[in-house]
C-alpha cells in the first residue's frame, strides 16, 4: 500500500485547515442520558437545551476522552465527572448475566489522514475496565481490542500491519486507551504500521489539546494573592493574577487585546489591567478604571465580570499559557487548542454573553482555537460564527446488557 497523502491547496502548499488535528464529531452511544447521540463539532460549537437535555454530559464525555488520549487511566479520566464512571452508565441500564454495565463513547478526528474514528467501550461495573476499542480510518480497521478473559487485566489487541502478516496481536492494559499506547508498541516497519502510527498521532494530538475550562469566582476570590511562578492557568482560574502578570510581561499585543475585550464586557471604563506584588513572592491583580485613579482589586468584581475576564484570557492566550499538555513533538502551527466550557454564559448578562460569543468566533476563525460549550440562552447559538447543537429534553433511555465496542 502507499502512504496517505496530505491534502494541499491549489498552489501545492499544505492546507492549514486539514493539516491540523481537530475534533469533528462526538459520539455518545451510551453515556448518561445519551443513547446513540452524534454531535457535529465546528470551530465554535454551542450546545443548547433545557435542564436534563444532556449538555453537561456531552462536555463531560469530551473531557473523559481527552484524559484517556493524554494517557490517563480510566479512574483518572473519569475523576472529573461527579460520581465517576458508575454515574455515567445510562439510567435504568440493566446488567448482563455477569452483572456488567458500562458506557460507550467515541469521536472523529479530522486532519491530514482525513477522518479517523475512535470508539471505546468501558465497563463501569463491577470493575472499571476497557472492554473494547476500535480505531478506524483510511479504509482500514487500524486497531481493535477486546476483553477475552475477564480474569485478566488485559485486553487482546490487534493492529494493522499489511506486511507478511495482515495484523499484529498483543495484549494491552485494560485501564488505558490502546490508541495512546500504540507509539510504544508499533515499530513502524511497514506502510501499514506507519499508517497506524500516523492515525494514532492524529487522534491523540486532538485529544491532548482539549482544555476543559470552568472559572470559579469563589476560587478566584479565595486566592486574593497567589505565588509568582508556574504561571499556567488552572482550569478553575484560581491562579489568574500570576498568569495576568506573565501575559503583561511577555506579550504586549495579547495584553492590549485583553483590555479591548474587557472594555466590551465590564461595567464602567477600563484603562488598564495590571498586577501588584506583595512580599513573600505573591502577586495580586488590579483593574484601573481611569488614569490616575485608585485601582480596583480584581477579586471585588462581580461573578459575571470575573468569569468574563477569565474566559477572555483563555481565548486570547493559547496553550503556552494554559495548563494543558499538547504534544511537544508537533509544531505549534499544527496544533489546535479546543476549549471546553460548560455554561459559557453562566453569571453573564446579555451584553457580556454576546461579547464573549463574538470573541469566541473571532478567535476560532483564526484556526488555532476551537470552542465547544453550552449556553442557557439559545439565542446565543444563533450567532453567525457558531454551530448550534440543540439537545432535546427526553426521558432517560432503557438499556439492556453491558457495553461492547461499537
Amino acid at each position: 500500500m502507499t502512504s496517505p497523502t496530505i491534502p494541499r491547496t491549489a498552489h501545492g502548499a499544505r492546507n492549514p485547515r486539514t493539516d491540523r488535528a481537530t475534533l469533528g464529531e462526538l459520539r455518545l452511544s451510551a453515556f448518561k442520558s445519551h443513547r446513540g447521540t452524534r454531535l457535529r463539532l465546528g470551530p465554535l460549537t454551542l450546545f443548547t437545551g433545557g435542564s436534563g437535555s444532556g449538555k453537561t454530559a456531552a462536555l463531560e464525555a469530551c473531557g473523559v476522552l481527552a484524559g484517556l488520549g493524554a494517557g490517563a487511566t480510566l479512574e483518572e479520566a473519569f475523576a472529573s465527572v461527579p460520581g465517576g464512571a458508575a454515574a455515567c452508565v445510562p439510567h435504568n441500564a440493566k446488567p448482563d448475566a455477569a452483572g456488567r454495565r458500562g458506557v460507550r463513547l467515541g469521536c472523529t478526528v479530522r486532519g491530514p489522514l482525513g477522518d479517523i474514528r475512535l470508539d471505546v467501550a468501558v465497563q463501569a461495573e463491577p470493575e472499571l475496565r476497557i472492554v473494547g476499542e476500535r480505531l478506524t480510518g483510511a479504509g482500514h480497521t487500524l486497531l481493535a481490542t477486546a476483553l477475552r478473559d475477564p480474569r485478566r487485566d488485559r485486553v487482546q489487541a490487534s493492529w494493522h500491519t499489511a506486511g507478511s502478516a495482515p495484523v499484529t496481536r498483543a495484549p494491552l492494559p485494560d485501564d488505558r486507551l490502546g490508541t495512546a499506547l500504540l507509539p510504544l508498541r508499533v515499530g513502524g516497519r511497514t506502510d501499514g504500521e506507519r499508517l497506524v502510527l500516523a492515525a494514532a498521532e492524529q487522534a491523540v494530538l486532538a485529544l491532548r489539546s482539549v482544555y476543559p475550562c470552568d472559572p470559579h469566582p469563589a476560587h478566584m476570590r479565595a486566592a486574593t494573592a497567589v505565588p509568582i511562578g508556574g504561571e499556567e492557568l488552572a482550569p478553575d482560574c484560581r491562579n489568574l493574577p500570576a498568569v495576568l502578570r506573565r501575559v503583561r510581561d511577555e506579550c504586549g499585543t495579547r495584553h492590549a487585546a485583553l483590555l479591548d475585550a474587557l472594555r466590551g464586557g465590564c461595567a464602567g471604563p477600563v484603562d488598564d489591567l495590571t498586577t501588584e506584588e506583595y512580599g513573600d513572592g505573591l502577586v495580586r491583580a488590579v483593574l484601573r478604571r481611569e488614569p490616575g485613579r485608585r485601582s480596583t482589586p480584581v477579586e471585588t468584581l462581580g461573578d459575571g465580570e470575573l468569569r468574563y475576564l477569565a474566559l477572555a484570557l483563555v481565548l486570547l492566550t493559547g496553550p503556552g499559557v494554559l495548563a494543558v499538555d499538547p504534544a511537544s513533538e508537533v509544531l505549534p502551527a499544527r496544533q489546535v487548542l479546543t476549549v471546553v466550557a460548560d455554561g459559557l454564559d453562566r453569571c453573564l448578562d446579555g451584553r457580556q454573553a454576546g461579547e464573549l460569543v463574538a470573541l469566541c468566533g473571532r478567535m476560532a476563525e483564526r484556526g488555532h482555537i476551537r470552542v465547544v460549550g453550552s449556553v442557557s440562552d439559545s439565542a446565543l447559538a444563533e450567532a453567525e460564527c457558531a454551530t448550534a447543537v440543540a439537545l432535546p429534553n427526553r426521558p432517560a433511555p432503557r438499556q439492556e446488557g453491558a457495553a461492547t465496542a461499537g
